[in-house]
């Protein structure tokens, strides 16, 4: 185990296991409370799957919403998250999560000095569901300059490897093509970081300014408990960890444990962007004395490719986003057919890779396919590839659509029909087959300086065509630890351990199967945080904002360098 910051103790008040956004809301609620704390991650990196992500948060009739008049209501959001997550949910976290997400929203404002960019038009997933809004549910962080604030800390923060931009600065620049790259590059420089890196980075400065300890390569192992009560965490190495209050899991997902991830999940996962650290240790950790286990056969599901990405050391999955829902691109499955809209939500479109076709005992849509011409990889490129370079391993490129039918085994007559069928549609604007375009989200995500009638629809062309497979992957899992509304670990009869509280995606998630919307992971994520923090330090779970404005947080390198 090693101190990157704050001092070592064997006891604290709150002992937090995990570094996610989830595990840093629930440590720095409960210090702003003056609670000691202590982080533990097991990794040399703090930041979990948070660190990697997007970093934006959904959080129903927020204030921002209601400063900029855009109406909206938890009862709207109920109805929505309920019809998305297909009446699976739990209601005690479904209320929780919408009732106390605008509080924590402002309590990580106010207190912890977390800023947020507000995106008045990012639309909900499900535009065809009641109580969907078309923005004013999802925000960002700005950017931070983590070198100024943490100083030597920031090496002890895990990275997503992108440059520092906002995904409000990706949607106004559209394909990577289109950035500025020469003023990103500069930012990195200058110490700026972005998206969940950002986030977690905010909420560790907050941790810093109230001394609490933060260690790296500490992996908890077991509960200890006392009479019942759960009273600190041994670690790996033996060591033990005791805590005054309570002990908070937020270890991640177990996406990364293949047999527990065959043997829970409903769907096999063939690839995640996570870190490789998420092998379900709070999980085996609750399970040991008793904790409720609930919602495993999730996961937070998106279509991805295998590119040669790793991550600390071991191969991840690249999310395809623009890839599959700029205009001129479409999907193709083994039969050489489209079979969806490409431009839908990830989560949404990964539920149509994992189809089975029972007929024939194989499956309906796998192996799947991107298919773009030469004209898009000249505007838009794929990935980190542009035109003109030499073909990634990952491509497969053919100066026909039957010649690329034969490298990716699919029956060329289909191809040259879906794309032949596919282009007439495009240049009138529509898809009749499967609605792409028809959505404010679908248009969202599409080229506002597409030459054809719908910015998510233009036809295919130009050879030579390139192919690059797709596979159901995740972000991570979002079943475990059962929780009650107030982030208490259940027991299998439903009473809480006392001492134990939970948050992230080592628990079952508030919104079970459903996806409503960007955020929708870290938003009740940190809302359980937030209540777990709350609870431990006997506070009311609902946050009174302060009538006065909060100061911009000073730096924080000298109090870093001192701990470290």
């Amino acid at each position: 185990m090693k101190f990157v910051s704050g001092t070592a103790a064997e006891t604290y008040d709150v002992v937090v296991v995990g570094s996610g956004a989830g595990a840093l809301t629930a440590g720095a609620t409960a210090a702003r409370a003056g609670k000691s704390v202590i982080i533990l991650e097991k990794s040399d990196l703090l930041g979990g799957t948070s660190a990697v992500s997007g970093g934006m948060l959904w959080v129903a009739d927020n204030h921002h919403a209601r400063e900029a008049g855009i109406t909206d209501s938890k009862a709207a959001a109920g109805e929505y998250v309920r019809a998305v997550a297909r009446g699976r949910g739990r209601e005690d976290l479904l209320d929780a999560a919408l009732n106390h997400g605008d509080q924590m929203l402002q309590f990580v404002e106010d207190e912890c000095g977390v800023r947020f960019i507000f995106l008045d038009n990012f639309p909900d997933y499900r535009q065809d569901l009641p109580g969907a809004l078309d923005g004013g549910r999802t925000v960002e962080p700005e950017l931070f300059n983590s070198k100024e604030a943490l100083g030597s800390l920031t090496a002890h923060v895990r990275t997503d490897g992108r440059a520092p931009f906002t995904m409000q600065e990706y949607e106004t620049w559209g394909a990577f093509t289109k950035f500025p790259w020469a003023e990103l590059d500069q930012r990195q420089k200058d110490g700026f970081v972005a998206k969940g890196q950002a986030l977690v980075s905010m909420l560790l400065a907050s941790l810093v300014r109230s001394g609490a300890a933060l260690a790296t390569g500490a992996r908890g192992h077991r509960l200890v408990t006392d009479g019942g009560r759960v009273t600190g965490v041994e670690l790996e190495t033996g060591e033990i960890i005791r805590a005054n209050d309570g002990v908070v899991l937020a270890t991640g997902g177990f996406e990364w444990d293949k047999a527990l991830a065959d043997s829970m999940l409903a769907s096999r996962l063939y690839t995640m962007c996570s870190p490789p650290s998420n092998t379900g240790d709070g999980l085996r950790m609750s399970q040991r004395i008793g904790g409720q286990t609930r919602g495993t056969r999730e996961a937070w599901w998106a279509p991805m490719s295998i590119t040669g990405d790793t991550r600390d050391g071991q191969p991840i999955g690249t999310l395809l986003r623009f890839e599959r829902q700029g205009p001129g691109s479409i999907m193709v499955n083994r039969h050489g057919r489209r079979f969806a809209n490409e431009s839908q939500n990830y989560n949404d479109l990964a539920r149509c890779l994992q189809s089975w076709d029972s007929a024939a005992n194989q499956t309906l849509n796998t192996p799947a396919h991107v298919i773009v011409d030469h004209a898009y990889m000249e505007r838009y490129g794929i990935l980190a590839h542009r035109a003109g370079e030499p073909t990634p391993a990952y491509l497969a490129e053919a100066a026909t659509l039957e010649e690329l039918a034969e490298k990716i085994n699919v029956p060329a007559r289909n191809l040259v029909e879906t794309v032949a069928r596919f282009n007439g549609f495009a240049a009138k604007g529509e898809d009749p087959d499967f609605g792409r375009g028809e959505s404010a989200y679908d248009k969202y995500w599409g080229d506002a300086e597409n030459a054809y009638p719908n910015p998510s629809l233009g036809p295919m062309q130009t050879g030579p065509f390139y192919a690059m497979e797709v596979v159901n992957g995740a972000f991570g899992t979002n079943g475990g630890v059962a929780t009650d509304g107030l982030a208490r670990v259940l027991d299998v009869d439903n009473r809480p351990i006392e001492g134990l509280y939970a948050a992230g995606n080592t628990t079952e998630n508030a919104y079970a199967a459903g996806y409503p919307g960007a955020g929708a992971t870290l938003g009740p994520i940190m809302t359980m945080g937030y209540l777990a923090g709350r609870t431990i330090a006997g506070q009311d779970p609902a946050y009174v904002p302060s009538s006065l404005e909060h100061a911009a947080p000073s730096p924080v390198a000298e109090l870093v360098e001192a701990g470290a």
